[in-house]
């Protein structure tokens, strides 16, 4: 089963024209640019929602702190890794897409043939 995957090749990007793809770049990079908004807005909710808590937490009486518990910090760790570093790696990834399409936008001309990425290609089908 190795031998059969390490044996593929990779597919090579299909070139295509500059002015047929140029729209479909413009709407590659306004998509991707709304997939980071809608990210920042979850890590942002995410940041208000453990703000409250530890001010809530923090305003509690001393005995009251006793018996409500505070979440362990390896568990808030771990929140803080799903919820903020892991997102805010893809939101790094998708940023150095948009500057490879934008590269590609300012280097190509209307006549010259653009390189799609097999990513490109298939949301252009």
């Amino acid at each position: 089963m190795e031998e059969a995957l390490s044996n593929e090749k990779p597919v090579p990007a299909r070139k295509k024209k500059f002015a047929d793809i140029y729209t479909f770049l413009e709407a590659y990079i306004a998509k991707r640019e709304q997939q980071i908004a809608e990210i920042m807005q979850v890590v942002e909710r995410y940041e208000k929602k453990r703000m409250v808590e530890e001010r809530s937490y923090q305003s509690m009486s001393p005995l009251r702190r006793i018996f409500s518990g505070k979440k362990p910090d390896h568990h808030v760790a771990v929140e803080y890794i799903h919820y903020v570093k892991k997102p805010l790696e893809q939101v790094k990834k998708l940023r150095g897409e948009i500057d490879e399409v934008r590269a590609m936008l300012r280097k190509s001309q209307a006549g010259e043939p653009v390189e799609l990425t097999a990513e490109m290609e298939r949301e252009l089908t």
